[in-house]
């Protein structure tokens, strides 16, 4: 098999479990560090001349990650695409063991095997907190209903205030945020990359809690120590105090 992937936390799963499969991934697939294979530009606009000069087997896409114009003209030149879409915490384990014994796996590698061990394990009594989680400023975007990163959230005990809206990823303005009257706001580094400096002073008074987007978004090898991570940094809330 020779596979490209446009999705990074899918160039980390392959590149970790086999590695001699994974023939290029887009200038955005960090991890693991020092991976060494041609990159075809990035994850929304790859150079899909590039993707089709490595005589790929499949590329791997995700349905927000990607665009479908380009799983399209892929299609179009017959090259095989595998196109994933995990919702929730168990699709992801699901999907990621079915597309790594489609590329030849031999059973499931540890660090998936540790995954579903530290999602089993997680504690039912987490105090209850509600939040809301924004994804993007400028304009505001937050997580919605039926996402990856809310079932991850909600499996750590939140609450998120707008799972019941229509959309997916609502666009409200930050008045309506705040008068959702979280009392979490969870901000993570990607795709918006919140900091101390840039985010909890949007919501004075407000505890903040800073995660790591990988943990929160990404679903791959980060997903075995993603409770541990997450649940480190939501316990350690910033606030912002207005002067």
């Amino acid at each position: 098999m020779r596979v490209v992937s446009l999705v990074p936390s899918l160039t980390e799963a392959v590149a970790l479990t086999l590695p001699g499969v994974l023939v290029g991934a887009t200038d955005w697939c960090a991890h693991p560090v020092g991976l060494k294979v041609p990159r075809v530009g990035g994850s929304k606009y790859p150079d899909l001349d590039r993707v089709r000069a490595l005589r790929p087997d499949l590329v791997l896409l995700n349905v927000e990650e990607n665009r479908r114009e380009d799983a399209d003209a892929l299609v179009a030149a017959g090259v095989p695409v595998r196109i994933t879409y995990p919702r929730t915490v168990d699709g992801a384990l699901t999907e990621l063991a079915e597309l790594l014994t489609e590329l030849g796996s031999p059973g499931e590698p540890e660090w998936l095997v540790s995954a579903r061990r530290a999602w089993a394990e997680l504690p039912e009594d987490w105090p209850p907190r509600r939040a809301v989680v924004p994804v993007w400023r400028r304009p505001w975007v937050v997580l919605g209903r039926d996402t990856f990163a809310g079932d991850v959230l909600r499996r750590l005990g939140l609450t998120n205030l707008y799972a019941g809206d229509a959309g997916r990823y609502p666009r409200p303005s930050l008045s309506e945020l705040r008068a959702r009257t979280p009392a979490l706001v969870v901000l993570p580094d990607e795709p918006y990359r919140f900091a101390v400096d840039d985010g909890p002073e949007a919501f004075p008074e407000l505890p903040c809690a800073l995660v790591s987007g990988r943990h929160l978004t990404w679903y791959g090898p980060s997903l075995a120590e993603a409770p541990t991570v997450l649940a480190a940094q939501l316990a350690a809330p910033v606030t912002y105090r207005a002067v």
